[in-house]
C-alpha cells in the first residue's frame, strides 16, 4: 500500500510521528510542494490508495476523486475540510477519516497580528536592521474596543485575552445570543455598530454559504480609517478586492491576515505590495504540539483502516456499502 502525505510545507511530517509503527507493506512518501493544477495532481497520486492532505490545502472535488480508482482512505488534518468532497468520496466508496489536534495556535496566532499591527513589530523590524531608531509610534490596547465577528471556541479565547487587556469587546454573528455574548465578556451589538465602533475587529466565523463574502465594501466603509481587521478564519469571508480598496484609499488602517482566497498567496499578489499589512501563510494551526497529535492520529487512522476497523470517520455511512475499495 502506497501512501502519499501531501503539502508538507515545512518538510517536518517524518519526524512528528512514527510512522514505523505502521504494518510492513506500507511506503509512504512525503511531498514538499504544493500542486493546484488538477491534472498534475491526479498524475502524482494515481498509484496510491492513502492521501493524507494538511488541512484544507490541497482541495478534493469530485471531478479529481473519480480520477483516482486505487484511492482508498483520504485523511485530513482535523475533523472537518471544506474542500473535501465527502459525498462524493462516498459515492466513490472512499473512506474519509480525520484527526484533532487544533490546540490554541488560532487564538495565539491572533493576537499575535493583533500587536503586530498596532505596534508595527515588523516595520520597526526591519527598519532597526537597517539602521533606523523608533521611526513609528505605536497604538495602546487599553480601554479600545475589540469587535468580535464569532464567537465559538476561538473567539471566546482571543476575548478572554482582550479582558486581560483592558479593552472593552463587543460581538456579532448570525447566531449570537445575549446569554453567550455575556459569557463570554462581550455586548451583542448588531453588524453595522461592529464595524462603526470597532477599533479592531477580528473574525472568528466558519466559512459557509452564509458567511462568504460577509465583510464587503458596505462592512469595511463603516469602519474607522484608524481601526484595522484580522482574518484567521478563511479568507473568503472578507470580499477580497473590497479589502485591497480599503486599504488603498485609506478607509481603514491596516490587516493583518493568515487566510486567503487562494493559497499559497501568489507572488505578483496586490496584498504583498501594501506596506499595511501584516501577512502569515495559514499558520494558525501550524504549531509543533498540534502537528504531532495530527501526523500521530494520521498514523491511528491508516493503521485502523488497514485492519478493517477504520476510525474517526467522517463519513461513516460508506462503512455500510458494498465495499469496492475496502482495504488492500
Amino acid at each position: 500500500m502506497d501512501v502519499a502525505i501531501l503539502d508538507d510545507y515545512q518538510a517536518v511530517a517524518q519526524q512528528m510521528a512514527d510512522w514505523s509503527q505502521l504494518p510492513s507493506g506500507i511506503n509512504v512518501q512525503f511531498f514538499h510542494d504544493h500542486i493546484a493544477n488538477e491534472n498534475q495532481l491526479v498524475e502524482r497520486l494515481k498509484d496510491f490508495q492513502v492521501v493524507m492532505g494538511m488541512r484544507e490545502r490541497t482541495p478534493f472535488p469530485h471531478s479529481v476523486l473519480e480520477r483516482l480508482p486505487e484511492l482508498r482512505l483520504l485523511v485530513t488534518a482535523g475533523m472537518g475540510n471544506a474542500v473535501f468532497d465527502i459525498p462524493s468520496a462516498t459515492e466513490l466508496g472512499i473512506v474519509v477519516s480525520g484527526t484533532g489536534g487544533v490546540g490554541e495556535g488560532p487564538t495565539e496566532l491572533t493576537w499575535g497580528l493583533i500587536l503586530a499591527l498596532v505596534r508595527r513589530i515588523p516595520q520597526e523590524d526591519r527598519l532597526t536592521r537597517e539602521g533606523n531608531w523608533g521611526t513609528t509610534v505605536g497604538v495602546g490596547l487599553k480601554d479600545k474596543t475589540l469587535g468580535l465577528l464569532g464567537l465559538g471556541h476561538i473567539g471566546s479565547l482571543v476575548a478572554r485575552v482582550a479582558t486581560a487587556f483592558d479593552m472593552n469587546i463587543i460581538a456579532w454573528s448570525q447566531n449570537l445570543t445575549l446569554e453567550r455574548a455575556a459569557e463570554c465578556g462581550a455586548t451583542l451589538v448588531d453588524k453595522d455598530t461592529l464595524f462603526k465602533d470597532s477599533d479592531l475587529v477580528s473574525v472568528h466565523v466558519q466559512l459557509s454559504d452564509r458567511t462568504r463574502g460577509l465583510v464587503g465594501a458596505r462592512e469595511l466603509s463603516l469602519m474607522k480609517p484608524t481601526a484595522y481587521l484580522v482574518n484567521i478564519s478563511r479568507g473568503p469571508i472578507v470580499y477580497e478586492a473590497s479589502m485591497i480598496q480599503a486599504l488603498t484609499s485609506g478607509t481603514i488602517a491596516g490587516v493583518g491576515l493568515d487566510t486567503f482566497d487562494i493559497e499559497p498567496l501568489p507572488p505578483d499578489h496586490p496584498l504583498l505590495g501594501l506596506s499595511n499589512t501584516v501577512l502569515t501563510p495559514h499558520l494558525g494551526y501550524v504549531t509543533e504540539d498540534g502537528y504531532r497529535v495530527r501526523y500521530t492520529q494520521v498514523v491511528e487512522d491508516i493503521r485502523a483502516f488497514t485492519s478493517g476497523e477504520s476510525i474517526r470517520v467522517l463519513n461513516p455511512e460508506v462503512l455500510e456499502l458494498p465495499q469496492l475499495r475496502g482495504p488492500a
